[in-house]
């Protein structure tokens, strides 16, 4: 087996079932140092013993390497393809079924830990059909937001990518997770989200904001004709490393409204610990007429089959597949996030 190709499984595997991050990144390190060794050499340093005296190369991605190179499936491989066969959430198969895409990702772009081929060719052995990079702007300085002149650059990996997958079916979406500001104004040059694919907005900063003045900022960055989608809209954070976090106040019934006005999807949130929105305000924005779009916003490429949660969500609450854009070929996708 490519040991290379093991160390990476085993990382998809990890982050899949929440490993923490220290345990995951010493498999892609690993993955990186022997990436860059001719084969024979990577053998010989296997077998006589050197390759243990490379710095990143621990007892475990040793055994895992020389395993490979043996021509072997690595025990510990086995052993997370083993306990990963069952799925991650309960209910929801039949409308996971029908999710094409996804469109909210980020990469180490931004803050996530994963180059932008790595996250994409995850995405594509998944069967997702697309899959929208949306690295974080620049306001977001803690998460390395994208600067108009990174996001130019950024885009020109993307169409790199593309020419070099288009024989398969699977593309990459050029997007954003575009911060709505205080004022509700988007951060990033209008000239720039002119030139995505997928906008998706998001409020990241003063989340404690009195009811009024969260609702006037969502609603303007609702009405912006850019943003395609509205992420994880109450900004809550229900378990995990980072603690808990209240939703955030605001008038739902208007912001839902808007939504549903300008064509804007609410995201179902797949994270497990956000869960965004709750169930209530699904409800809402189902009665107010809004499409959805089921999202993973993954950060790590295991990360991508968090839509699991997602779709079991959306299932429970009755979200009919139609409503939901992910379930959209991508024609269909495109014409509707490029709209005037």
């Amino acid at each position: 087996m490519d040991a290379v190709a093991a160390l990476n499984e085993i990382a998809f595997w990890l982050e899949r079932e929440r490993a923490a991050t220290f345990k995951v990144q010493a498999f892609r390190k690993a993955a990186d140092i022997i990436a860059g060794l001719d084969p024979a050499e990577l053998e010989a340093r296997a077998q006589d013993g050197r390759l243990k005296r490379m710095k990143g190369i621990g007892d475990r991605t040793y055994q895992v390497i020389r395993q490979a190179v043996d021509g072997a499936v690595p025990d510990y491989l086995a052993d997370l393809r083993q306990r990963s066969t069952g799925s991650l959430a309960e209910g929801g198969n039949e409308l996971l079924s029908t999710l094409r895409g996804d469109l909210h990702s980020h990469s180490d772009w931004s803050d996530g830990g994963s180059p932008i081929a790595l996250m994409a060719e995850a995405a594509n052995l998944l069967g997702r059909e697309y899959l929208a990079l949306t690295d974080h702007s620049p306001s977001l300085k803690i998460a390395n937001g994208l600067t108009a002149e990174r996001l130019a650059e950024q885009l020109d990996v993307v169409a790199g990518l593309n020419a070099g997958t288009s024989a398969n079916g699977f593309t990459l979406l050029a997007g954003i997770e575009v911060d709505i500001l205080e004022n509700g104004e988007l951060d990033q040059a209008p000239e720039m989200l002119d030139r995505l694919d997928i906008v998706v907005a998001s409020v990241h900063s003063k989340l404690r904001s009195d009811r009024s003045t969260m609702t006037r900022r969502m609603l303007a960055g609702i009405r912006d004709p850019h943003t395609n989608v509205l992420g994880h809209c109450t900004g809550r954070l229900v378990e995990g490393t980072r603690g808990t976090r209240p939703q955030s106040e605001f008038d739902a019934k208007k912001v839902f409204a808007a939504c549903a006005e300008n064509n804007v999807a609410v995201e179902i949130n797949s994270r497990p610990e956000r869960q965004d929105p709750p169930d209530d305000l699904i409800q809402l924005a189902l009665d107010a007429g809004c499409l959805f779009s089921i999202d993973s916003d993954a950060h790590a490429p295991g990360q991508l089959d968090f839509l699991q949660y997602g779709a079991a969500r959306a299932a429970s609450n009755n979200v009919p597949a139609e409503r939901i854009i992910t379930t959209w070929p991508l024609d269909r996708l495109l014409e509707w996030s490029s709209r005037p």
